[in-house]
C-alpha cells in the first residue's frame, strides 16, 4: 500500500489544489492532505479555517484524510507512513522552487519521494494569493473555489478594517 501526503498551507484551497488532490488519489492508495499550520508567510485565514475548509473541500472521498501538520513536511510524512509526498506545479517558475526543496527533502529523508503533478491547464492561472486578491477586492472567485470557500472569504474580508484580519494578516501579501 502506497500513502502519499499533499502539503500545503492552502490559504485558501482552490480548485487547482483540488484537481491535484483528485489526480494523486488515482495513484495511490491513500492520500493524507495535509495543512500547515506555520509557515514563515503571513496567512489570511486562521490554521483551524483552513483545516476546515479543507476536510469540507474533500468530504466523502474515502482515499483521501485531511489533517494538520507542524515541522518539516518529511518529518511529518515518515511520522504517518507516507512514502510520497505530492506536490503541484503550474509554472516553469514553480519548478525551481519545488526542485530546491525535493533535493533538500531527498537529503533529510532519502525514503520518502517527491512526485510533482503538472496543473490541468484550466488552473494554470491558479494560486491562492491571487484568489485572496480578487476576493479582496470583491471580484467573483466561484470559478476558482468551491462555494464554502468563496463564503468564508467573504466573511473574512467582511471584518477587515484597515486591510487587518482578526489575525493580523495582511491579505495581499503571502
Amino acid at each position: 500500500m502506497i500513502k502519499a501526503v499533499f502539503p500545503a498551507t492552502f490559504d485558501p484551497i482552490h480548485n487547482g489544489h483540488i484537481d491535484i488532490a483528485l489526480r494523486a488519489c488515482k495513484l495511490f492508495d491513500e492520500l493524507v492532505v495535509a495543512v500547515y499550520d506555520r509557515p514563515l508567510k503571513k496567512l489570511l485565514l486562521s490554521p483551524e479555517v483552513r483545516l476546515e475548509l479543507v476536510q469540507q473541500s474533500f468530504e466523502g472521498i474515502e482515499k483521501i484524510t485531511v489533517v494538520g501538520y507542524s515541522g518539516l513536511t518529511v518529518d511529518f510524512a515518515q511520522e504517518i507512513g507516507a512514502q510520497v509526498v505530492v506536490r503541484g506545479l503550474r509554472v516553469f517558475s514553480d519548478f525551481e522552487y519545488e526542485f530546491r526543496m525535493a533535493l533538500a527533502n531527498q537529503q533529510l529523508a532519502p525514503n520518502v519521494e517527491t512526485i510533482s503533478l503538472i496543473t490541468s491547464k484550466e488552473h494554470t492561472f491558479l494560486s491562492s494569493t491571487t484568489v485572496r486578491e480578487i476576493s479582496s477586492l470583491e471580484g467573483d472567485v466561484s470559478s476558482m473555489v468551491p462555494a464554502h470557500v468563496e463564503e468564508a472569504l467573504k466573511l473574512e474580508f467582511s471584518k477587515r478594517v484597515d486591510g487587518k484580519s482578526e489575525f493580523g494578516t495582511n491579505a495581499l501579501r503571502d
